[in-house]
């Protein structure tokens, strides 16, 4: 145990509610200067995830509990995560084995990146105005990793079948895990394939969260994201090699009157470049976030030609 833990550990014999730790976190984190991105994008935030998860309550849990006072272990318990969340910069969701997304939790570990997509406003919103769910009847889910965005289209689009898509065994382990959870086993089936390498369906919905992190960029990001599966968030080509891929193979793979629609990130400049004649359609979310398009099954057939050349 270094100096920091043993003062750390100290200091926490004098706190006793909930509130207390959500404040002492909060003023650790601001000290320590992490990096926010898995979840939260502020310390605050971060600090109130990180505390009511390690005690098994919600996000949204009355405040009436933050008065409430730890147990001997669960002080030991929240301590030790803040100690880690510092020192080893671990993001939170990794410590608790658990990330929300589309108001819905999952199990997450190292195994998969943290979701934290602004397709989840897309999902709720239920890709409107593109797609009704009388229309929606199979869906497709690119590199599903913890299976987030595959579940919450199901919740979304009950009478739906959704396929996700994996190429890693470990992703798709954590994904069952995560299918057995919401009890979607039913209607979410996984597939491991190198995107549509192993499927054999057309679908009214491909979406995907695909790696799209440059070599360079990816060598500068905060010590967090490097506790995630390098495979999961780097690709070649400047981001791009897995975009391509999909774009090229999606007017194959979608019905009459589909949509695609795709994570991009900080490829966006990237990829309006590599294709400057395709008229992507770059959503804007409420919630915030960039770099997510949506194509047409009109689109992709129109531009097909080029879509498969590059």
């Amino acid at each position: 145990m270094n100096l920091e833990t043993h003062n750390l550990l100290q200091v926490s014999q004098e706190l006793v509610t909930i509130r207390d730790y959500i404040r002492w976190a909060y003023s650790r984190f601001n000290a320590a200067n992490l990096y926010y991105g898995h979840g939260t994008d502020n310390s605050w935030d971060e600090a109130i995830n990180l505390v009511l998860s390690a005690v098994h309550l919600p996000p949204d849990a009355s405040p009436d509990l933050l008065n409430a006072r730890l147990t001997k272990t669960e002080c030991h318990e929240v301590c030790e995560l803040i100690i880690r969340r510092i020192e080893q910069r671990i993001p939170a969701a990794y410590l608790t084995k658990e990330a929300w997304f589309a108001g819905i939790p999952f199990y997450v570990d190292p195994r998969v990146i943290i979701p934290r997509s602004p397709i989840a406003e897309l999902i709720e919103t239920g890709f409107t105005p593109w797609l009704t769910s009388e229309n929606v009847h199979d869906i497709l889910d690119l590199c599903t990793g913890c299976g987030c965005i595959a579940i919450a289209c199901a919740f979304a689009f009950p009478d739906s079948k959704v396929e996700a898509v994996d190429i890693s065994p470990d992703a798709l382990a954590v994904s069952q895990v995560n299918v057995k959870k919401h009890h979607v086993s039913n209607q979410v089936h996984l597939i491991q394939s190198d995107l549509y390498q192993n499927v054999t369906k057309t679908y009214d919905l491909i979406v995907s969260n695909p790696p799209y992190v440059s070599h360079d960029e990816y060598h500068i990001l905060p010590a967090e994201y490097h506790h995630e599966p390098e495979m999961a968030l780097k690709a070649a080509d400047n981001g791009l090699a897995i975009v391509k891929r999909i774009l090229a193979g999606a007017n194959d793979h979608l019905n009459e009157k589909g949509l695609l629609v795709v994570e991009v990130g900080n490829s966006q400049e990237a990829l309006a470049n590599a294709y400057p004649s395709i008229p992507f359609i770059w959503l804007d979310f409420e919630r915030g976030g960039e770099g997510v398009f949506a194509l047409t099954k009109e689109l992709l057939e129109t531009h097909a030609e080029k879509l498969k050349s590059l």
